[in-house]
């Protein structure tokens, strides 16, 4: 029978700085144990292991962006000569439709966080159907902003 061997490397210390400046080196204990041909990283004792946030699936963001898109892809096809022709065809305010359709300008790696569920925390949709700036980086800094004060209240 195998018995699983355990390596240990590295000692708990301070971050070094390099002598040139330009490089932190971090020193973080590991063990590898081998057990039957397989690797395993186990933490070290009285640690908390970490793992990384588990998605939050918002569907009623997803719903809504999903929804953008599609009504983007019906006035763009020419299914409907008129937002106020898609609103009547799909029995919704022609105004929430509207800003409904403003989803489509989010930036990628927004729309990405919200269809996999790690937007930011706090974020709703109410916020997202105001008035959103075209600029991706400002979209960014806005919806990080409103969900920290959503997320302290």
């Amino acid at each position: 029978m195998n018995r699983p061997t355990t390596i240990t490397l590295g000692k708990i210390g301070k971050p070094k700085l390099s002598r040139d400046g330009r490089t932190m080196v971090v020193s973080i204990p590991i063990s590898f144990r081998r057990q039957g041909g397989r690797k395993r990283v186990v933490t070290p004792a009285n640690v908390q292991a970490w793992a990384p946030p588990k998605p939050q699936v918002d569907n009623t963001l997803i719903k809504a962006v999903v929804r953008a898109h599609r009504w983007s892809n019906m006035l763009e096809s020419n299914l409907f000569s008129s937002v106020r022709d898609l609103a009547k065809a799909e029995k919704i305010n022609e105004s929430y439709l509207c800003r409904v359709l403003r989803l489509t300008l989010l930036s990628p790696a927004i729309t990405e966080a919200i269809l996999n569920g790690l937007q930011p925390e706090g974020l709703e949709l109410a916020q997202l159907l105001k008035s959103i700036p075209a600029e991706w980086d400002e979209q960014r800094a806005l919806i990080s902003s409103t969900a920290r004060k959503a997320g302290s209240r």
